[in-house]
């Protein structure tokens, strides 16, 4: 009787260990955006068709693939200084033909070509990352800290309320 008992145990925790995805929320995982896909940072893509169809996140990179010698990326402050190709004053600057860019947090970010003839022709970019649904931003901070805090030893995995219920249910049933 006691086997069966062990048997009916391990297989309830078994059970319910997959059932609830081991106890651990599912990580989403981070997008990398090739601005302009096969076209790259050019001025024949069409950046803010790209950009439409797009849904960016916190924690997605975007990547910009261009020409290093002919030109350069500049973040800047705001929508108005995009729209008006205003290249004064960047708050960053982007010139080795392969950048990446977290993006870190929730808004908008601008991004145009130095050139100001190429910024004119539409060779810019607005990325809009919208604020989390409210357990998805939970979920990716409990992600976050869970992986700054590294991997938890087996033994010290905690049960559940609903797996102690269950464990105990088959106890006593068995009994």
């Amino acid at each position: 009787m006691a086997s069966l008992l062990t048997v009916v145990v391990v297989v309830v925790v078994t059970l319910l260990s997959i059932g609830s995805g081991g106890g651990g929320a599912i990580a989403q995982a981070v997008q990398h955006h090739v601005v302009g896909d096969d076209l790259g940072w050019d001025p024949s893509s069409n950046l803010a068709a790209w950009a439409k169809d797009r849904i960016f996140k916190v924690g997605d990179k975007i990547w910009f693939a261009y020409a290093a010698a002919e030109e350069s990326i500049l973040e800047l402050r705001s929508s108005d200084k995009l729209e008006a190709c205003d290249l004064d004053d960047p708050i960053g600057m982007y010139t080795s033909g392969l950048d990446k860019v977290s993006l870190d947090g929730e808004g908008a970010r601008y991004f145009a070509s130095s050139t100001p003839e190429n910024c004119k022709n539409g060779l810019k970019l607005r990325v809009h990352v919208p604020q989390p649904a409210n357990d998805e931003h939970t979920r990716f901070a409990a992600l976050s800290a869970a992986a700054a805090a590294g991997p938890v030893p087996a033994a010290s995995a905690h049960l559940k309320a609903p797996q102690i219920l269950w464990i105990a249910f088959v106890i006593a049933v068995a009994v």
